[in-house]
């Protein structure tokens, strides 16, 4: 699964298809994209509010007036006061964000109606009859004032079915009736006015309302329908009545080309002097701004002729909102601005965008604006992803969305445009994210194909020390005590004449296989190849513990792993008819101080080791061939290695050094130096290297003559050399005092 998501290819497809399901989606209404987009466009509203217009006015029903007339409901006579005199203040409209849809129970009549049924009440009850009913006194108030704009809301269905009026029709194309009629805010029962109120009034509109799911109110209809008919809202009723002309009629139509901007509704409610911009929903996107003291006046005032020189400036040409912030009266909406706001000043609010003709934009083409943004910003991340490192990739991907959320606020600030910028920038996000994931994955998965590489060419130790410090990976090293290998096979050349170079490398790689699976299973680091020879040590860059015998045991391994190696050799000669020529290594081990680490120049350098004891380690392996042996070690590492089976060859001054080293011959483990053979052979021949070292060649000579007969591991070489000497120096004694030091003239 990991090769197939790391594939170029795939990982391309795979990205432009996320980016395709982006683009796809971005018209989604789901509730999560539509909570986090109505999050940004609060904010923008709360940064950016409205303009107030100084032309709205809100009568407040507030606790003030409550404690001056009474409690509510007031008596209509109170009401049609306010009315009467709101309209000889100069209010241009009075609309009423309320319902008054039951009688008045203080008129006459309903005070005759509930005296006791007693003869002692009979002329009063029909003196009471005579004084007028106080809702035929409010209708005549509001028949007389000609601005007010009744209202109607939800109704229950415990009242009695009855339709709003229709002041004016609105006016629609019959092909685009249908579609508002079901796609506006649809109403099956309506709280209205008593009909003889509403009759009268100049106007009768909605004042329903409903929030997003979030329960924040941030749209609001303009118009309504209850199935059969459009109904206009209270706002929309307002700013018709408003313009001073009874005959004027609302219309929806397509939205007028002198009116167009580039970005832009589809439709417009016409409204006399004013275009309103709305979709086929019928809503508009409240522009909100906070309503503080001088946008109200205490309704108290007004019923109160003491206080109209006080507020008669104040109403003059405004458009009146009669409403209530009295507690238990009031109705709170929670909107982008204030948790808390009385809806009232919702209304408020979508009077004066109307007025201002200033309105937040969102049509369909914004949809399509943010598509095309996310297909485009995707394309070029995804095109750019190969040839940019993750720095420059995280960077361009922040820089599209801040982009985005800048281009979103300038679009409010400077056109009044709705553009959503999370969704877009979530989409980027998302594809720099598993963009990132994938080249990730490429890349660890390139990195362990090095890694699976480069442990072809350092030991795996090397290299996991390296990844857990890679401040070591640069020049430098440590003093430490390291065993070293080296190893050659003998006769190489002759070997290599008989082979083509095809066979010579399988030769090669078979021999060298071999011999580094047995150093790696004893904790040792392969330092190099050289052509046929290795090297190799113990002890870094991790500590071994007991490494000169971990070194001695794969020696004799490696020594045992010819046989299989040679038998093959020999199989292919037999098949080609030729002479096989076996394999023979000679090894080399010693142990001492060593300067290890990264060894070379800055521009290319190895895990390596230097150091006296190196050298002698190389030295060692060259004198196998002096002695016949197929093993030599020093004498630091035989020190350590007591339970071996080995045997000192020689005093020995090799080339290159001044001091002379007793180098050993490694001839079994713990289980040959135990047993008989060994033990019988290795008497005679301590006591033979003893007295040649001492001078007491004679001496020397029986002991060897001893050690022949005992030879059972092939030392034939080097007692035969023994011999020779000893047969010289006893011709020839030395003429200087005997150091038993013999010189090396080879390496």
């Amino acid at each position: 699964m990991i090769r197939f998501l790391t594939n170029r290819w795939i990982h391309f497809a795979l990205l432009f298809a996320l980016l395709l399901g982006a683009v796809y989606y971005s018209g989604s209404q789901d509730r999560w994209r539509k909570g986090m987009q109505s999050l940004v466009f609060d904010e923008l509203n709360a940064l950016y509010p409205r303009d107030a217009s100084g032309e709205v006015l809100i009568v407040d029903i507030d606790d003030d007036s409550l404690l001056e007339i009474g409690q509510w409901p007031w008596p209509r006579t109170d009401v049609a006061e306010l009315v009467t005199n709101l309209t000889s203040l100069g209010a241009k409209v009075i609309a009423f964000d309320g319902v008054l849809a039951e009688p008045d129970r203080s008129s006459p009549r309903f005070v005759a109606e509930n005296l006791p049924d007693d003869e002692r009440f009979e002329a009063l009850s029909e003196e009471i009859k005579t004084l007028p009913d106080h809702d035929e006194l409010l209708a005549e108030a509001i028949k007389k004032s000609g601005i007010f704009v009744s209202g109607f809301t939800y109704g229950s269905y415990s009242q009695v079915p009855r339709k709003p009026r229709v002041t004016k029709p609105i006016l629609v194309r019959k092909s685009d009736r249908v579609e508002f009629i079901e796609r506006s805010e649809r109403f099956e029962k309506a709280a209205v006015f008593l009909p003889g109120l509403e009759k009268v009034a100049a106007g009768n509109g909605s004042f329903m309302a409903k929030p997003d799911f979030d329960g924040i109110l941030r749209r609001t209809g303009m118009i309504f329908n209850d199935g059969e008919k459009l109904y206009p809202s209270l706002s929309l009723e307002a700013v018709r009545v408003a313009q001073g002309n009874p005959k004027l009629i609302t219309k929806i139509g397509a939205n007028p080309e002198e009116s167009k901007r580039a970005i832009d509704t589809n439709f417009r409610i016409i409204a006399g002097d004013y275009n309103i911009p709305v979709e086929h929903d019928g809503l508009i996107w409240v522009y909100y701004r906070k309503f503080e003291g001088d946008d109200y006046l205490s309704a108290h005032k007004i019923v109160n002729p003491a206080h109209h020189d006080e507020v008669r400036q104040k109403i003059k040409g405004k458009i009146i909102l009669v409403g209530s912030s009295a507690e238990g009266l009031k109705d709170l909406r929670s909107t982008a601005l204030e948790p808390f706001q009385p809806g009232v000043e919702i209304h408020a609010n979508v009077i004066e965008q109307i007025l201002q003709n200033d309105y937040l934009l969102r049509p369909d083409i914004t949809i399509v604006a943010e598509a095309t943004y996310i297909l485009f910003a995707g394309l070029l991340m995804i095109i750019l992803a190969p040839f940019i490192n993750a720095l420059v990739l995280a960077f361009m991907c922040f820089a599209l969305v801040g982009t985005a959320f800048l281009g979103s606020a300038a679009a409010y600030v400077d056109y009044k445009i709705l553009l959503d910028p999370f969704y877009p920038s979530l989409s980027v996000f998302v594809i720099f994210m598993v963009s990132a994931l994938l080249t990730y994955l490429r890349v660890e998965s390139e990195r362990k194909q090095v890694r699976s590489a480069f442990g072809m060419y350092v030991s795996p130790d090397v290299m996991r020390d390296l990844e857990k410090n890679p401040d070591k990976l640069k020049l430098g090293g440590e003093n430490k005590d390291l065993t070293v290998m080296f190893t050659d096979i003998r006769k190489f050349t002759t070997i290599s004449e008989g082979l083509t170079p095809e066979e010579l490398i399988n030769l090669m790689n078979e021999f060298l296989t071999a011999m580094t699976d047995i150093v790696l299973e004893h904790e040792g680091t392969i330092d190099k190849y050289m052509g046929d020879a290795m090297m190799a040590f113990w002890n870094a860059p991790k500590d071994v513990e007991g490494h000169e015998r971990q070194a001695c045991i794969a020696a004799l391994k490696m020594q045992a792993a010819l046989a299989p190696i040679n038998e093959s050799v020999r199989k292919r000669a037999e098949e080609n008819g030729k002479e096989s020529v076996l394999l023979q290594a000679g090894i080399g081990i010693n142990t001492g101080p060593c300067a290890v680490g990264n060894m070379g120049s800055k521009q290319r350098f190895a895990y390596s080791t230097l150091g006296d004891a190196v050298n002698l380690a190389s030295r060692l392996e060259g004198q196998t061939k002096t002695y016949g042996v197929q093993t030599l070690i020093g004498e630091e590492t035989v020190n350590n290695v007591p339970e071996m089976a080995t045997l000192e060859m020689d005093l020995l001054r090799v080339k290159g050094k001044v001091q002379p080293v007793r180098v050993y011959a490694l001839l079994g483990d713990q289980d040959v130096a135990s047993s008989a053979e060994f033990s019988s052979l290795k008497q005679p021949h301590c006591e033979m290297v003893e007295a040649y070292q001492s001078g007491d060649f004679k001496a020397a000579k029986k002991a060897l003559q001893e050690c022949r007969k005992l030879d059972i591991y092939n030392l034939s070489v080097t007692y035969t050399m023994y011999e020779e000497r000893l047969d010289a120096l006893l011709k020839n004694p030395p003429e200087t005092e005997w150091d038993g030091v013999y010189e090396a003239t080879s390496k």
